[in-house]
């Protein structure tokens, strides 16, 4: 009897563990399937019964997003190609010998389609192709460049497009946030933030046969990378402040230091290359070493600092203003300047016939004088291209607006006669509207000019004969 009270005893509590387990399972996971069809309105409810934290704010200074939102328009993707080129005068070459290629960064400064860059970006390549923020692609003309600092001027023929004005870079100090906006690695609108560093930095990595290189970079350690050249430095207001040029680097990618090229010098160097071709730079004509603490004791100086004079070219600004050698340049039109990659940065501000005011010191004495910039050739005056109207065997002349308008052009140039086999082999004739060279619009001789002196090997020529026939040319150039 107690063995068959204890037996249901058993029973019944397996009974009410099973119904009770089975509950637990039923309730906690349901096995049925979901509660919910969507785990975003399961997230929403959930997270309702939690009030937003309104308290935090990012701190002034270090806000970068309308900052990167601004200016990652402004800034462009290169493409160059190398070797026979996209337009070759044989159609095989291409394929068999395909051109190299490479790429890097751009900054729109108008809103009419001028880019600065990096020289060596650009430099020896057969063709030039931009790459905007939204994909829409162009040609580019070379307009010039300029190897002692590195940068280089293009234009698209392209209109209102977005552009990043120019800031001041004299006004920045270490420790102030920056944003650097390129291509690295081919990839597209990357802003990275950082600080700078140092100002006025002499890296060596520039070299000029007349020793003309500047080097004045700003530091930063925003990360910059293979594909960056040629992109934005900028400042939190959007301000376009330098253009990343260089790494320090032993490996070929980003360690820490990035430097970029102060926009006080861009400024200038744009608008020559826009004007002349080509840089006009005015000169002291000296020969100069930074001072140090070693020199100062070997020359009894007062200085720790400046920019010591150790000759005075013959017929130069220098000699002509009554520097000597021994004296040390502490200043340049009332700035400070304490090494030689400052004394070149203020100096190649200027043109030649510019007059610069010069602060040095003579045994012990301050003293001031006025010089007047000369060139390279020891004098004042500054150059402009030579315009040919002869390319090498082709005669060429400008096109009234007219007589372009009523080709529907907006440019171009006519050729007036034919006198070598170069270009008569290629079939065309007097009369014909040059209005495109490997794609790219030409506006008028002068233009043509720029877009040639910056080609080599095969080129395409685009345009029309008075009729509106059209006619397409190959040339080896």
């Amino acid at each position: 009897m107690k063995r068959s009270i204890l037996i249901l005893i058993v029973m019944l509590t397996a009974c009410i563990g099973g119904v009770l387990g089975s509950i637990f399972t039923l309730k906690f996971f349901n096995l049925a399937g979901p509660a919910y069809p969507s785990i975003a309105d399961r997230q929403q409810s959930v997270l309702a019964a939690y009030a937003p934290d309104t308290s935090y704010k990012v701190p002034e200074g270090m806000d970068f997003l309308s900052t990167a939102k601004q200016v990652t328009a402004g800034v462009v993707h290169i493409r160059t190609s190398y070797g026979p080129g996209d337009f070759s005068v044989n159609p095989l070459e291409f394929y068999m010998d395909a051109p190299a290629r490479s790429s890097g960064s751009g900054v729109i400064i108008s809103d009419d389609g001028y880019i600065v860059t990096n020289n060596h970006v650009v430099e020896d390549a057969n063709n030039i192709e931009v790459v905007m923020n939204n994909n829409q692609r162009f040609y580019a003309k070379l307009v010039g460049t300029d190897p002692t600092t590195d940068l280089a001027l293009l234009k698209i023929h392209a209109s209102h497009l977005p552009f990043l004005r120019y800031g001041n870079s004299d006004r920045i100090t270490p420790g102030e946030w920056v944003l650097a906006v390129g291509n690295p690695f081919d990839l597209n609108s990357t802003v990275t933030a950082g600080i700078v560093s140092a100002k006025a930095r002499n890296i060596g990595i520039l070299r000029d046969r007349n020793n003309l290189q500047v080097e004045a970079f700003i530091q930063t350690d925003a990360a910059v990378n293979p594909g960056n050249s040629g992109g934005a430095l900028v400042n939190l207001q959007g301000e376009l402040i330098g253009i990343n040029s260089a790494i320090a680097t032993s490996s070929g990618s980003y360690q820490g230091y990035s430097f970029a090229i102060p926009v006080s010098l861009v400024k200038k160097v744009m608008d020559d290359l826009l004007e002349f071709g080509q840089v006009q730079r005015g000169l002291l004509g000296i020969q100069i070493t930074d001072v140090n603490a070693s020199i100062a004791e070997d020359l009894h100086l007062k200085v720790n600092q400046g920019v010591l004079i150790n000759r005075v070219n013959s017929g130069s600004a220098a000699e002509q203003s009554g520097l000597s050698n021994g004296d040390v340049i502490v200043g340049i039109d009332d700035h400070s300047v304490n090494s030689v990659s400052e004394l070149q940065e203020w100096v190649a501000r200027n043109r030649p016939g510019k007059e610069i005011k010069v602060a040095f010191l003579r045994e012990g004495d301050r003293r001031e004088v006025k010089a007047r910039l000369r060139n390279n050739e020891g004098n004042e005056t500054v150059k402009k291209k030579e315009v040919k109207f002869d390319l090498s065997g082709v005669q060429i002349e400008d096109v009234p607006y007219k007589e372009l308008a009523a080709l529907q052009l907006e440019g171009g140039v006519r050729v007036t006669s034919v006198a070598t086999d170069k270009w008569k082999d290629t079939g065309i004739k007097k009369g014909f509207v040059i209005a495109y060279i490997d794609k790219i619009p030409v506006d008028n001789v002068e233009d043509l000019n720029r877009i040639l002196d910056f080609k080599k090997g095969g080129i395409l020529i685009e345009g029309f004969y008075p009729g509106g026939q059209k006619g397409t040319y190959g040339v080896d150039w």
